[in-house]
């Protein structure tokens, strides 16, 4: 966690148009640890479809948003997520064209957040209250990414390891976003309900629900990836290296992270830096592409 003082307000979100060439990203970005990079790259298989339901769950609420600068603050959200989605599936087409066919499991993702988490055929309050409850998972969520966007630019152990530099810009740039607007989801579940007990319990579905899909995603990775051709499973034990290592999220810095996030009192604003993700945000090479 980084958290500085001074930082920015009356932010408006914008969505930036980026694009990135993989013509010549490595199917292991990160060089000779596909274990490493495969732990990351589940991620590529998770976003497209969750910042897509993240952006279907919040053009529905936008009726019940009664804050001007919230009702902003969710349309800038909304624009980031969709370009966040579009810019990972662009990794899964590179996966496909380099011999890993991650189309199956990207199918049983999308079940989830469509089909398990997906509208419901209710009416009144009841279907008022399923909305509810789907923002205030999405909250739970965005905490994880806006501390994993804080330790991915900051994660100078891939640096040095030689990680892909496309790859890397790929992921601080959306890092950096979700520092950038890490307080809208709970902003507005704060709004909408704000129920404490609800907020604890979706914490604990999305922790078992994502660290179901991590474990899955990561086998299923290994398991299909041509080079590595199942000769070492996959799965979340590895994090036990990667972690201290500094090439993967540390475990016990999730886990910290969870605790502040069920203090009363929690803020996200909290957890990073929005002057930091702005100064990547000004160098990223796709960022700035943008605006050309």
């Amino acid at each position: 966690m980084s958290v500085q003082i001074g930082e920015p307000e009356n932010l408006v979100l914008q969505a930036r148009d980026v694009s990135f060439d993989w013509s010549r990203v490595p199917l292991h970005w990160i060089p000779g640890d596909p274990a490493a990079t495969h732990l990351i790259n589940v991620l590529h298989m998770l976003l497209p479809a969750g910042e897509e339901w993240f952006v279907k769950v919040f053009k529905e609420a936008l009726p019940f948003i009664r804050d001007d600068r919230l009702r902003e603050d969710v349309l800038g959200f909304i624009g980031q997520e969709a370009m966040h989605a579009s810019s990972h599936d662009g990794v899964l087409d590179h996966f496909v064209e380099q011999g890993l066919d991650v189309r199956p499991f990207v199918r049983q993702v999308e079940f989830v957040f469509e089909g398990l988490l997906g509208d419901r055929d209710l009416t009144g309050d009841r279907k008022q209250a399923w909305l509810y409850e789907r923002v205030c998972v999405i909250a739970a969520i965005e905490h994880f990414t806006g501390v994993l966007g804080d330790w991915i630019l900051n994660a100078r152990a891939l640096d040095a390891a030689g990680a892909d530099p496309t790859m890397m810009d790929l992921l601080r740039w959306h890092g950096a976003e979700e520092v950038e607007h890490r307080h809208v989801a709970h902003d507005l579940y704060m709004h909408l309900d704000g129920s404490y007990p609800s907020r604890v319990r979706a914490m604990a579905e999305t922790i078992t629900m994502m660290m179901s899909l991590w474990h899955r995603g990561h086998r299923f990775l290994m398991a299909r990836d041509p080079i590595v051709r199942g000769r070492v499973k996959g799965g979340l034990h590895h994090l036990r290296r990667t972690g201290p290592a500094g090439l993967t999220p540390d475990g016990r810095m999730v886990g910290a992270s969870v605790l502040r996030y069920l203090k009363r009192s929690y803020s996200p604003l909290n957890e990073g830096s929005t002057s930091q993700a702005l100064a990547y945000l000004a160098s990223s090479p796709a960022a700035q592409g943008a605006l050309r």
